[in-house]
């Protein structure tokens, strides 16, 4: 019998990509599509591409039109998904509860007023099955075990992955972490903005939350010192790009002893031998966004800068998929007991 599935914020991107991702998995079933401006509206005036849907509407955004499912997922912005978590929590019954925004992630509360600011969550079990942990339990074991999953940020995923590795093995320095990423502008949501407007974004490229603001900073450092054991300094750099989907981050860090690329590339290789999800290339390619569009797939490349003693790794995602609601969908293959890419796909499209 297939475990029954509510979304809140179904009319937006990451909302729209969970139910497209679980129309076609054989487990679930996406009784409730939660909308607010779009409450009432036929599901296909909003996600035409969502032609499985039928002539399905979208249902309130309420307590009680999310209770009594299996699985219930929050793709809200952030605020609001905390605090109607906590009304589902109080209600209980579900089998799963997702949290696609940032209000679960932040173990820090410091750090989210930092970054945030307002009332700090409790936080759910991250969901980042590649996750590497300096002790304890493996992030895949948690997360098989847990009620209540964080779904990570999308640029997280990208910089997390990329590096991870390389600080947990010594290789690099934790003092000198560096990502610049080319962002689609999927990855800001679907809200109306003038500076998301195809007239601004056609032709140029636009930095954005430069400094050390980007919201991702904390959780991105979060991720490393479960990693590594220890604080890692990282500067992030996202630039805004032409293009619908994806993330092409291109990572680097300072070299504690001289290595070839062949051997960082072993490093990466081996560490995620086991993670059907990420693709570390062969020395000499480096990935693309177009390589993975429409995948669950992390895909690695790794080079290193000799002449100033840094390794640079470039990770490719779909910040929809991977990014978003394909880690979604993963983490509710594990804590569900399904193979752990049922219903995800880890070919790309193309062209």
């Amino acid at each position: 019998m297939s475990l029954s599935v509510a979304i809140a914020g179904a009319s937006g991107y990451a909302g729209g990509e969970v139910a497209r991702l679980l129309a076609s998995h054989p487990e679930f079933d996406v009784v409730t599509l939660g909308a607010h401006s779009s409450a009432g509206h036929s599901i296909r005036s909003v996600h035409p591409h969502l032609a499985s849907f039928g002539d399905r509407v979208f249902a309130e955004t309420t307590v009680d039109a999310l209770t009594g499912h299996d699985v219930i997922a929050l793709a809200l912005p952030h605020g609001e998904s905390g605090e109607l978590g906590e009304k589902l929590r109080a209600r209980g019954g579900y089998r799963v509860l997702l949290d696609l925004g940032a209000d679960r992630r932040l173990e820090d509360s410091m750090a989210w007023a930092s970054f945030y600011g307002g009332h700090h969550h409790e936080p759910f079990v991250y969901g980042m099955p590649e996750l590497l942990r300096s002790s304890g339990p493996t992030q895949r074991e948690r997360i098989s075990a847990a009620t209540e999953i964080a779904v990570p940020g999308c640029n997280a995923t990208a910089v997390t992955l990329a590096l991870a590795p390389l600080l947990a093995s010594g290789i690099v320095s934790p003092s000198d972490v560096s990502s610049v990423l080319a962002v689609g502008s999927s990855g800001a949501g679907r809200s109306l903005r003038s500076d998301l407007l195809g007239s601004e974004l056609i032709g140029s490229a636009r930095p954005y939350a430069v400094g050390g603001t980007h919201r991702h900073l904390p959780e991105i450092r979060q991720n490393f010192a479960h990693a590594s054991g220890h604080e890692v300094s990282v500067s992030l750099t996202p630039v805004l790009v032409p293009m619908s989907r994806g993330i092409l981050a291109t990572c680097s860090a300072v070299l504690l002893h001289p290595r070839t690329v062949e051997e960082i590339r072993d490093v990466l290789a081996e560490a995620y031998a086991n993670d059907v999800c990420v693709s570390v290339y062969d020395v000499g390619s480096l990935p693309s966004t177009g390589d993975v569009l429409g995948s669950n797939t992390v895909a690695l490349g790794v080079a290193v800068d000799k002449s100033v003693n840094r390794v640079i790794v470039v990770a490719a995602i779909d910040n929809l998929v991977k990014g978003t609601a394909g880690a979604a969908v993963q983490c509710l293959n594990l804590v569900c007991g399904f193979p752990e890419t049922q219903g995800l796909s880890l070919d790309g499209f193309a062209p």
